[in-house]
């Protein structure tokens, strides 16, 4: 496994610097609600890690992207070599913030970032109305800030703050 960040069309970029932001989310969905909120970090040093599949490549084309182990659910193998990238990966780029829609690829990185030193911000998924998500439930209680998409949800989630929806529907 090479650790230096990968272009979508698999090509080599030069070793991952120090950046503000860490971005994490499976692919699918979870990716792209992530990516319409690009414009709160698009200006400050940022990269992702998300799942090798094709959204990921044609979403993220022109961005710093890890690509961690899949499938995540119930897959314990990979649940620990997403730890050990996890472990490599902070080190490394040292972000200051990790923010996250979910689900499984993330919680290894948000509690490996939390303890060291790095702010967690999860935002619930739009399919979430009435209950968080297992992956919310796992982050949770080392997160910063949890945004959820609906007001339902929030009544449920003392913490969570609601402040809209990222598909504007």
């Amino acid at each position: 496994m090479s650790l230096s960040a990968t272009t979508p069309r698999g090509g080599a970029k030069p070793a991952a610097k120090a950046v503000d932001v860490l971005l994490v989310c499976s692919a699918g969905g979870h990716l792209l609600q992530l990516r319409l909120l690009a414009d709160a970090w698009q200006e400050m040093p940022h990269a992702w890690v998300t799942l090798e599949r094709e959204d990921a490549r044609s979403l993220l084309a022109g961005e710093t992207v890890f690509y961690a182990f899949w499938p995540t659910t119930r897959h314990i193998p990979n649940l620990l070599r997403n730890l050990r990238l996890a472990w490599t990966l902070l080190r490394m780029l040292r972000p200051r913030v990790i923010v996250t829609t979910g689900a499984g690829v993330a919680v290894p990185f948000a509690w490996l970032g939390r303890f060291m030193g790095a702010k967690v911000v999860y935002i619930e998924s739009l399919t979430r109305i009435a209950e968080p998500s297992l992956s919310c439930r796992l982050i949770g209680p080392i997160a910063d800030r949890i945004y959820v998409q609906w007001p339902e949800l929030r009544q449920n989630m003392p913490r969570a703050r609601y402040v809209g929806k990222v598909f504007g529907i």
